[in-house]
């Protein structure tokens, strides 16, 4: 009896082929997504774990000014200390020949009498620097690609106030450094800033640090406690001007890699859940439509002794070969796309070995959530089937009631053509039906809407972030804090049409037990080139003792403008004050706070000190200022706007991107497949009535006005509501995936709409052209049969 069952369900999966095919490929839609997301985040993680691992990554780490180097062996005795890596890690200032833009870096200490016993380093090409030797260094990866340097080019350094020709010797990579950027900033600029390895003595030589050492890392003791740790570093290296201890999860290059696998958590889920619901409701209305026309074959099968649990499964088969077909779609379109994705990673993570793992759990879990929303779909259909008795299945349904359209009632009847007239009355007729058919077309609307969401957030990231708020051309960097003058000298600059200095100095900021380390700035009054913008898009004036924080930070450490924090400075005079907070910032990278320039000069006691300026410079004279720039020894490093804009564009906004335009072209193939859906099912339930139609005298054309007008004013209802439905989705997607180092915002633009209505405009002209061709082609006797 099996056997017959399956060749039914081979009939009917031909007979339904196209509608069983567009219900599959939604899924796959779903499933791909979830798939490569999965395997992504598997690839990411299994890569990072791997290199922490056998590069030995420490787990707690610490800045300072100076220490001597006795003071290691106190460190590795602490209670919970494993191993102890100290070292040098200095500023300083490339000359690269063939950059016209001032280019810095940080160099790194590699000791020569002892082992390194942590952050080892991994050499890509080139040698490492063993044996006696002066002048040569390691270049990471990052910024050895963005410069074509290789092992023999020769690049300049100022060191300490002296220029020193550096020759490279290799190309390496370092754990500390998957994520490389300068201090504090959220986005990798490689071919301005460089992480470069010298080794120790020469490196101590050339900034006085002969014996000691200005940054610490440890690892840590199984079943060590980490806060326990962290505090006994700290007062150990409070007298020798330590900045505070922090663990691997504060870690900037670690924290951008756990924000990245947040993102692809958060799509490996919204996407897909969305796309698997809509396939679950395409399963119900095929599977619905599927047994309302089997009435009669149902019935006849109970009569002849078949189970009600056996007709039951053959049903669910039929939904089990779309979830078969779909996962099979689905896993090769994961795999396919995962493999591009993960190449574009090397973007902003550099590890050894960066592979695409498939994600075999998630190929079990596709199956599963395939198969729970095919069987959601197809359970009410199912019930229907064991409900029914076989002398009731016999019977036809009873003929439904006809009756004028409210339109009609209302008097409106010749101010609609016919065909319009029974489109509405059937809609009136089955309103549930035509219910459910309005949801599915919303959801495709709504669908489009999300993608298209993220295109346009990163195109306001790039006009608000380096138009609104950084209006300055480059910001300068001092070597040390310096006097007020510094920024009177760089005015005198080639080019140089406007400056405003700042301040910049390293604070842990608290509020009740949390607390987050971040740089501090501290602003001029009414500053014009680098502005802090408030929620409402208006620029906000930092004066007296106000604090404003970005709104991620504000979210990070729960409070709201009007609250107190406790700022404890890091640096200097490492004074403690509670301050109020003024207002937030709107901001989409990083965390920062800020403050009037005196009044945090005046909150650290070193009076009118100054970190840098913010540089306003005349287009025609850009490359003497930048001639000039590379002669001034005070400048430690030089950030050019349109430089980072460029990063941005090239990085986050270009991996954003193509996950944008892979979910776009998903969502459109996902929402003509609901609209084809809608229409096949509306062709097949209605074919007896247009049958008639055609015997009463109505022409070809007349009949497919009555069966695309009904899927037109269904789309014309389901339009806005989808793009209400789009907008909302949108909203919550982005807010799961944004973090703390890159946030999105929610811009839904005219043309974001705009392409949503005209997908579902051209996907319904299309299915309803197909609905007409297939009318054309219908068997007017077999559909006038009446089943008796």
């Amino acid at each position: 009896m099996l056997n017959l069952l399956d060749l039914k369900l081979g009939r009917d999966l031909r007979a339904l082929k196209s509608q069983a095919l567009a219900v599959a490929l939604v899924m796959a839609c779903g499933l791909a997504m979830m798939i490569m997301t999965r395997s992504l985040i598997q690839s990411l993680d299994d890569a990072r774990a791997n290199y922490y691992e056998k590069h030995r990554f420490a787990e707690v780490f610490a800045e300072l000014k100076r220490a001597p180097e006795s003071l290691r062996q106190q460190i590795a005795v602490l209670p919970g200390v494993a191993a102890v890596e100290t070292g040098i890690e200095v500023s300083v200032t490339l000359d690269l020949p063939n950059l016209a833009v001032p280019a810095s870096g940080l160099i790194n200490a590699v000791p020569e009498r002892r082992p390194v016993v942590l952050n080892q380093l991994y050499l890509r090409r080139g040698r490492l620097l063993e044996g006696a030797g002066t002048g040569e260094v390691l270049v990471s990866e990052a910024f050895a690609e963005a410069n074509a340097l290789g092992p023999g080019d020769e690049i300049a350094a100022i060191l300490n106030g002296r220029r020193q020709e550096l020759r490279v010797v290799g190309i390496v990579l370092a754990p500390q450094y998957v994520f490389e950027a300068r201090p504090g900033s959220a986005l990798p600029d490689n071919q301005t800033f460089g992480i470069f390895w010298m080794r120790e003595q020469e490196l101590a030589e050339a900034f006085n640090l002969q014996g000691a050492f200005n940054e610490v890392a440890v690892s840590l003791a199984p079943g060590a406690s980490e806060p326990e740790v962290i505090a006994a570093l700290d007062r150990l290296l409070k007298p020798y001007g330590g900045l505070g201890a922090y663990g691997r999860s504060e870690h900037p290059s670690d924290i951008r890699v756990d924000d990245e696998i947040r993102v692809l958590e958060g799509l490996s889920f919204g996407f897909p859940l969305v796309f698997l619901s809509v396939a679950a409701f395409m399963t119900h209305s095929v599977m619905s439509r599927q047994i309302a026309l089997q009435r009669e074959q149902i019935a006849i099968l109970k009569a002849f002794g078949f189970a009600n649990r056996t007709i039951a499964w053959h049903f669910i088969k039929f939904a089990l070969v779309i979830v078969v077909v779909g996962t099979a779609l689905g896993t090769a379109g994961g795999f396919a796309l995962g493999r591009q994705l993960v190449d574009m990673y090397h973007l902003f993570f550099r590890f050894p070995v960066l592979a695409f793992e498939p994600a075999t759990g998630a190929i079990v879990g596709s199956l599963v959530a395939s198969s729970a929303a095919a069987l959601l779909g197809v359970a009410s259909a199912v019930r229907k089937v064991v409900r029914l008795s076989p002398a009731q299945a016999m019977r036809p349904e009873p003929p439904a009631s006809f009756r004028p359209a409210l339109a009609e009632r209302l008097g409106l009847a010749r101010y609609l053509a016919v065909s319009v007239r029974m489109a509405l009355r059937n809609i009136e007729r089955k309103p549930w039906q035509a219910g459910f058919t309005c949801v599915a077309l919303a959801m495709a609307t709504g669908i489009l809407i999300i993608p298209n969401a993220f295109r346009d957030g990163v195109r306001h990231i790039l006009d608000f972030q380096w138009d609104t708020v950084q209006r300055q051309t480059a910001t300068v960097s001092l070597v040390e804090p310096g006097p007020l003058r510094a920024a009177h000298d760089f005015a005198q600059l080639p080019g140089v049409i406007h400056t405003e200095p700042f301040r910049t100095v390293l604070v842990e900021m608290a509020a009740g037990h949390r607390s987050r380390r971040l740089a501090m700035h501290g602003l001029v009054n009414q500053g014009d080139l680098n502005r802090v913008i408030g929620l409402d898009g208006r620029p906000l004036t930092v004066r007296g003792r106000g604090l404003i924080i970005s709104e991620a930070l504000g979210e990070t450490l729960g409070i709201q403008p009007g609250d107190t924090v406790t700022i404890r400075v890091l640096q200097g005079k490492r004074r403690e004050v509670t301050l109020p907070v003024g207002g937030f910032s709107q901001d989409f990278a990083g965390i920062a706070s800020f403050m009037e320039l005196g009044a945090l000069n005046r909150l650290l006691g070193e009076g009118d000190q100054i970190s840098g300026a913010f540089m306003s410079v005349a287009g025609g004279q850009w490359e003497a200022f930048l001639r000039a720039l590379k002669e001034t020894p005070q400048a430690a490093g030089v950030v050019i706007k349109d430089a980072m804009r460029q990063s941005f564009r090239q990085t986050t906004a270009e991996s954003i991107g193509l996950i944008q335009v892979i979910y776009s072209t998903f969502a459109t193939v996902v929402a003509f497949g609901i609209v084809y859906n809608s229409a096949r099912i509306a062709l097949s339930e209605r074919s007896r009535e247009l049958a008639t139609l055609r015997v009463l005298g109505f022409s070809r054309s007349d009949v497919g006005r009555v069966l695309v007008g009904e899927l037109v004013l269904l789309a014309a209802v389901a339009l806005p509501l989808g793009l209400w439905l789009g907008s909302g989705m949108a909203g919550l997607l982005i807010a799961s995936i944004n973090t703390e180092t890159v946030r999105l915002p929610l811009v839904l633009s005219s043309s974001n709409y705009a392409y949503a209505t005209l997908v579902i405009v051209l996907a319904t002209t299309l299915s309803a052209w197909v609905a007409c061709r297939k009318l054309h082609q219908l068997d007017l006797v077999g559909a006038l049969k009446a089943a008796e």
